[in-house]
């Protein structure tokens, strides 16, 4: 497996597939990331994770001493790259860029699956065309933001590998994949806001719709859904409880849990698979009609009832006065009120005072009528333009950070009706287009200045997302928010995961009864990309605190833990379940493309309620829920690497 990147989703990815998967990796990495990150109060040193991943340690080793490699485990390779494998460890090759040269030293040519996880998509791009002429054979995985971009880049490559593979005596999987670490991240990034909402998770066109659901009360049974995906740790339902960060809890989640465990689990959540339905896309979001009262502010809406009460009261002495009929006593106010000429020369000196009110009333009137004219034209002009945070609001989510990531969770609140007021500091960046189209309030500053959060409302807010690319600003802020409002719920965004539990525990400690939890992106995204490069039959991935269970589809055949079985035998728990079964014929699983996404759509005739005696066939292929360790050990890559060695 090769490995190309240019931040930490290159190195947790690495991870993941030599400590879960032990492939065999070769991570390329710019010679600048291992210095790219600077040092912050509680993290070990920033090359600590490569030192890690360098060692074929999992995330749950976190002492972060060196690995020892220094020049004199590392020779020169192509263009200038510089190369180190320590004995049974990732192979590290540094290069600028994934040049063909470097694809070529990297091993491209002999690789199974290749890898390419840089920030930037036209980069990706490139190499993936560069590597496919390479080595027709090779499985490419592209981490790609443009979605729609990457429907056309995954056919046109598909369509390169099918050319390649015409004459060939046995067919080879060449597949292309292209996923998004924001679009894989943003709905449990958006479901730790809203804890008590109905998760619903997105994997790649199939739609799995989880519930997390409290304990039980005593003498209630609980509703174990299609099945019982995971049992919360047990302070789970405690807003200090012990699934705020990966590590930060002897007695995590347990995953795939049988019945027995499930009936023994006392004052422990669940997770558990309720229905499973395609929901289709989001309605787009259409131009919103100006609403009339938006066009005045409330201080000219009150000056305008103002004058309307003073010519009810002017129309009312004018009919004691003159002795003149409701209609016509209104009338000639009006016409006092507009300076029509219609002296009262002649008239009772009460209706000669009374038409001087009318002007000055009248006089009063024309600057409020134009300021009224020139705040509408403003508010059409704004239509367009970021709006500010209404004055009553109450109950939202502040989110801080508009980019890839923060527009991808943007999305998905506004999807579930949520409130949401956005604060940014870069005016250009690539979310306020996606706010401002869904009518978003925006609050533009920087977080670490005083009077920004509470422009957003933050006394007010339910929780806060700090989703920044900096964990020294999303802490900054999180810290901000709590001086604040102590019991306000916070998600923030942290990379490190020592880092994040000494956060955590520290947040945990001095607010004992508000909800504080961290998550990392890359550590959400990287299972999703690392099972995509054993294959398509990868479907997604749901977190569960900060551990993740797998969507995969499998064919039976070839595989002794599955065939011959029943589906009750076939289950291992903590391992694997088998929760579908595909009825459709060999020739038409493959899977349609998502309309949005562009990644592979929802298999069609599946079958999920399963009796547990059915005994699975060779031509069959289900659709099971793994843990990651589980899904290695199904797929026999464990006993492969050990029957080589």
């Amino acid at each position: 497996m090769v490995v190309c990147g240019d931040d930490g989703l290159a190195h947790r990815l690495a991870a993941e597939l030599r400590g879960v998967y032990d492939e065999q990796v070769t991570l390329v990495v710019p010679p600048a990331t291992r210095v790219a990150r600077q040092p912050v109060v509680g993290r070990a040193r920033a090359s600590a994770l490569l030192d890690r991943v360098s060692a074929a340690v999992t995330r749950a080793a976190g002492n972060g001493n060196g690995n020892g490699n220094g020049a004199d485990g590392r020779t020169a390779g192509a263009g200038g790259a510089r190369t180190s494998q320590p004995p049974g460890a990732v192979r590290l090759l540094e290069a600028s860029e994934a040049s063909e040269a470097v694809l070529a030293e990297a091993g491209v040519e002999r690789a199974t699956a290749l890898a390419l996880v840089y920030d930037d998509d036209e980069t990706n791009i490139r190499a993936a065309l560069t590597a496919r002429r390479l080595n027709p054979r090779l499985r490419l995985v592209l981490r790609l933001y443009n979605r729609r971009l990457g429907q056309h880049i995954e056919a046109l490559l598909d369509q390169a590998a099918t050319l390649a593979s015409d004459g060939e005596a046995e067919p080879f999987d060449a597949s292309t994949t292209v996923l998004s670490d924001a679009d894989t991240a943003a709905p449990a990034l958006a479901a730790t806001a809203v804890a008590g909402t109905t998760k619903v998770v997105q994997t790649d066109g199939l739609m799995l719709r989880a519930v997390e659901r409290p304990p039980p009360s005593p003498g209630e049974v609980a509703d174990p859904g299609l099945c019982t995906l995971a049992l919360l740790s047990a302070t789970a339902s405690d807003p200090a409880g012990a699934d705020g960060s990966e590590g930060s809890g002897e007695q995590g989640p347990q995953l795939l849990p049988d019945e027995r465990a499930v009936a023994a689990a006392t004052g422990r959540g669940t997770v558990v698979l309720e229905t499973v339905s395609y929901a289709g896309p989001a309605l787009p979001a259409g131009r919103s009609v100006v609403p009339l009262g938006s066009l005045v502010s409330r201080r000219l809406r009150w000056s305008f009832a103002g004058i309307v009460g003073c010519v009810v009261a002017l129309a009312v002495a004018s009919m004691a006065v003159t002795g003149e009929r409701p209609l016509r006593a209104t009338y000639l106010t009006l016409l006092d009120l507009f300076a029509i000429n219609n002296p009262a020369i002649g008239e009772p000196a009460g209706r000669q005072i009374l038409q001087l009110l009318s002007g000055l009333v009248g006089l009063l009137l024309l600057p409020v009528l134009v300021a009224a004219v020139l705040e509408a034209l403003g508010t059409f002009r704004s239509g367009t333009a970021l709006r500010r945070p209404p004055r009553g609001l109450s109950g939202h989510v502040v989110l801080l950070g508009v980019g890839k990531i923060g527009t991808r969770v943007l999305t998905r609140l506004r999807e579930l009706k949520i409130p949401v007021v956005c604060v940014e500091g870069d005016p250009e960046a690539r979310g306020l287009a996606t706010a401002r189209r869904l009518r978003v309030p925006v609050v533009l500053g920087d977080v670490t200045q005083e009077g920004v959060l509470e422009a957003a409302k933050i006394h007010r807010a339910h929780a806060l997302l700090a989703l920044t690319s900096a964990d020294t600003t999303n802490l900054e802020a999180v810290l901000y928010a709590r001086s604040v409002r102590p019991d306000l719920r916070v998600v923030l965004r942290l990379y490190d995961d020592d880092f994040a539990t000494a956060v955590y525990r520290t947040l945990r400690a001095a607010h004992p009864h508000a909800l504080t939890r961290s998550r990392s992106v890359s550590h959400l995204a990287a299972p999703a990309f690392a099972g995509a490069m054993l294959g398509r039959q990868i479907l997604g991935a749901i977190p569960v605190e900060r551990r993740v269970l797998l969507f995969a589809a499998v064919d039976v055949a070839r595989h002794p833990q599955l065939e011959g079985r029943t589906v009750a035998q076939a289950f291992r728990a903590g391992a694997w379940r088998v929760l579908a079964l595909d009825t459709a014929a060999p020739g038409e699983r493959a899977l349609a493309p998502d309309p949005e996404t562009g990644g592979p759509g929802r298999p069609s005739g599946l079958v999920w309620d399963l009796p547990p005696t059915y005994v699975l066939r060779p031509e069959d292929r289900v659709v099971l829920a793994a843990t990651r360790r589980g899904l290695a050990e199904l797929l026999g890559r464990r006993r492969r690497e050990g029957a080589g060695a």
